[in-house]
């Protein structure tokens, strides 16, 4: 049996979920994909391609084919499970006991460059409304005051 399942995800399009109990430790599944250099990794960005990894200094992992089941994950302020590299290959791990049903998600830990073009509708209570990793958090330029959560009633509030 699978440990995980794809379905609608609470906050973002189709997610990816645990399928039974998940122990905490536990190697979920690999990040899937064609290893492409950072030149072509950029150009395939640039066309739109959201599903790039970042693997080494020299290679990422495009896991755009619909094989790859990892692509699923969503991003989370506050996430379940985390990313390991291992080999050249990119395992997402249960951070803690998973239950059954239970929506998986990692952080997708981006950099400050353009942090506006990500903004993040996790609806954790930590959220910093972007999909920034957490050693940025207090570095964002802007105030959170007037934000207004993707898909909120009161997105006006942000013109």
């Amino acid at each position: 049996m699978s440990l995980v399942r794809i379905g609608p995800s609470g906050w973002a399009g189709e997610g990816l979920f645990a399928a039974q109990p998940i122990p905490g430790g536990t190697r979920i599944l690999q990040y899937r994909g064609e290893h492409i250099s950072k030149e072509e990794s950029a150009r395939r960005r640039l066309a739109g391609n959201n599903y790039i990894f970042h693997l080494d200094y020299a290679h990422d992992i495009d896991g755009a084919a619909l094989e790859n089941t990892a692509r699923y994950l969503n991003h989370s302020c506050s996430p379940n499970c985390r990313v390991e590299l291992s080999g050249g290959q990119i395992w997402i791990v249960a951070d803690r006991d998973l239950q059954a049903g239970e929506e998986l998600s990692f952080n997708y830990g981006y950099d400050l460059s353009e942090y506006e073009r990500f903004p993040c509708a996790c609806g954790a209570p930590n959220c910093c409304g972007y999909m920034l990793a957490r050693e940025y958090w207090g570095d964002l330029p802007q105030s959170r005051e007037n934000y207004a959560w993707p898909g909120s009633q009161d997105s006006s509030s942000q013109e």
